[in-house]
This record gives structure tokens, C-alpha cells and sequence, in this order.
């Protein structure tokens, strides 16, 4: 049965260590190029602040219906903050298995991308009957970005670049999405809590109870499972690395089916390109791709900024809401 790799990231987080930053990176860009996905210990992330995370979670997706709506995306505007509903989300145009929270970096009314009005960019929403969820959010997004940033020192050395090529540019700025999900208890074949996708941007950080129901699609058509480690994070690469990269590392595409008879709960950090960045493939040479995609999507044609592009994929999964965002 294949599983995917664990790989210790603590080195590339300290820098202290040239040989072992050296044999992480390499072990990085090996599982990039033949899963697109890996198991991330050593990530910094405490599991006291996890649990915080998790307790504050659950009380939240225990309020009514009336209750989480007063957050409801409809009140995030352009920004795209707030919940939706149990298949308020769309996936190759079908309703998803799950309701969410969508949040990110919470900035300010006078922060230059607020001011701009860049879509994506805003302050969050959070709920008044539960007002630890918002200190819980704010410092595991601390931890996973710093963890973030040490996997894309990793990368950045895998691909032969200095450790802090992305830093310096493309993500000296990143876009960061952070969701919430919740998976009710009824997965089955054909009940697909996310149906097969491939995430948009760079790097998926993703944290999971402990109840699983996430797979991953290999290289020759086969569905991996993706059972829970313990707290380990589970590493996935995104669209625009696979074009940045020319197709050296894999955009996995991935499914969720909570078989689990419980609550499933995620947390996948987004972290993407600076919004007004250029997605332009890196000078390596292309390497062949032999799995096509489900939506028929070449993502080595996309073209203009990274922004250009996620609008464009976001406006797929919630419809409604796009036509609000194009037109303000």
C-alpha cells in the first residue's frame, strides 16, 4: 500500500545545520516531484495551540444556522471573509459535502491593498458567541506561516535557487487564505465532502483531525488515503508551482470522503503568490506530464498575475459571490 513520506522540517526552520537543511530540501523536492503531497513534522505548530484551535472550531459549527449567518460571506464583500453553508461551496460545479469558514490575513481599512480594493484582501469576520475563535485563528496562522516559510526555503533549494528566492520576491508579500472546514458525518462513494480538485497557488498547509478522509491521486490514476499523523501537517503543491516549476513538481489533484461516521474538521493555509505577482515559469527545463486533468485545464497557459488567476478560479467555486467581486 503506498503512503505518502514524512519529511522532518525543523531544519529548514533553524538554518543552523547546512548538511541537513541540504538532505530535507532534497527529500522536499523529491516527494514534490512524484506525489505533490508529504507528511510535515517538525513544523513548530504546538499542539496545545491545535487543540485551542479545535475546541474553538467545534463551537462554532455547533451554532445555528442563524447563528453562523451572521458572518455569512454575503457581509465579507470583496474581500470573500465569512461562512457558507453545508453546500454553499462548489467543486467542478457540484455542491461540496461541507460548510466553512473562510478567513485570512486580517487587515486593515487602511492597508495600500485594502485602499486599492484588491479582492481577497480585507478584514475577517468572527462570531460574538465565540470570541476565543478569533485569538485561536490569529496565533495558529502565526506558527503555520513561519512554518510555510520554511518549507519554501526547502524549495527553493530543491530547485537549485537560494533558500530565500521566494521571500526576496514572489511571496515577500504572500497571499494568505485560511479556511475552516467541517464535514458532517455521511461521506459514502459519491457523497464527496471536496470532490477531485488541485489547489490554485503555491503551498496547501493543511491540519486534520483526527478522523481523516483525504486522498490523494498518484501518478498512475491511483487514489491514495491520507489517514491523520499524529499532529503532522500534510503538504501539498499547488497550480502555480507546478507551473513555476514546468511541471517538476505535481499539482495533485485530491478528494475529501468523511467515511468516518464522525465530524471532520480541517484547517488548510493557503499560501500563495503576492496577489499583483507575475506567475512566469522559472528557467529549468519542462518535464512531461502524463496524468491529465479532470477539468481539462492547462495551467502551464496561464499568463499575467497571480491575482489574475485566482480570480478567475474563485469565481468558479462560489458564483454568486463573483459577480459581486468583477463588478466592484
Amino acid at each position: 500500500m503506498t503512503t505518502l513520506p514524512v519529511i522532518d522540517i525543523a531544519p529548514l526552520r533553524a538554518m543552523d545545520d547546512a548538511e541537513m537543511v541540504e538532505r530535507t530540501a532534497a527529500a522536499i523536492g523529491a516527494a514534490s516531484a512524484e506525489f505533490g503531497f508529504f507528511y510535515a513534522d517538525g513544523h513548530g505548530i504546538a499542539d496545545s495551540l491545535v487543540a485551542r484551535l479545535e475546541t474553538a472550531s467545534h463551537r462554532f459549527f455547533a451554532l445555528s444556522d442563524k447563528e453562523k449567518a451572521e458572518i455569512a460571506m454575503a457581509h465579507g464583500g470583496i474581500a470573500w471573509r465569512g461562512w457558507f453553508p453545508l453546500g454553499g461551496e462548489l467543486t467542478s460545479g457540484l455542491p461540496d459535502r461541507k460548510e466553512g469558514l473562510y478567513l485570512g490575513e486580517d487587515l486593515a481599512a487602511d492597508d495600500p491593498r485594502v485602499v486599492a480594493g484588491w479582492p481577497l484582501h480585507g478584514a475577517n469576520l468572527w462570531p460574538r458567541a465565540v470570541p476565543e475563535l478569533r485569538q485561536a485563528v490569529g496565533d495558529y496562522l502565526d506558527a503555520a506561516v513561519a512554518a510555510a516559510e520554511a518549507l519554501m526555503r526547502g524549495m527553493a533549494l530543491a530547485l537549485g535557487l537560494p533558500a530565500e528566492h521566494f521571500a526576496a520576491g514572489m511571496t515577500r508579500r504572500p497571499t494568505l487564505l485560511f479556511r475552516i472546514f467541517h464535514y458532517p458525518p455521511d461521506g459514502a462513494p459519491g457523497r464527496f465532502g471536496v470532490g477531485e480538485h488541485s489547489d490554485y497557488g503555491l503551498l496547501t498547509l493543511l491540519g486534520q483531525d483526527g478522523h481523516g478522509g483525504l486522498e490523494v491521486r498518484a501518478a498512475n490514476g491511483d487514489w491514495i488515503a491520507v489517514p491523520p499523523q499524529g499532529r503532522m501537517l500534510v503538504v501539498n503543491i499547488g497550480d502555480m508551482f507546478e507551473r513555476l516549476t514546468r511541471g517538476r513538481f505535481r499539482s495533485a489533484p485530491h478528494r475529501v470522503i468523511n467515511a468516518s461516521g464522525r465530524d471532520r474538521l480541517s484547517w488548510p493555509l493557503f499560501y500563495d503568490p503576492d496577489f499583483a505577482a507575475p506567475v512566469d515559469p522559472l528557467p529549468i527545463a519542462a518535464t512531461a506530464r502524463s496524468l491529465p486533468r479532470w477539468d481539462d485545464v492547462d495551467v502551464h497557459a496561464a499568463s499575467g498575475t497571480y491575482g489574475d488567476y485566482l480570480l478567475g478560479k474563485v469565481g468558479k467555486v462560489f458564483p454568486d459571490l463573483a459577480g459581486k467581486a468583477f463588478r466592484d
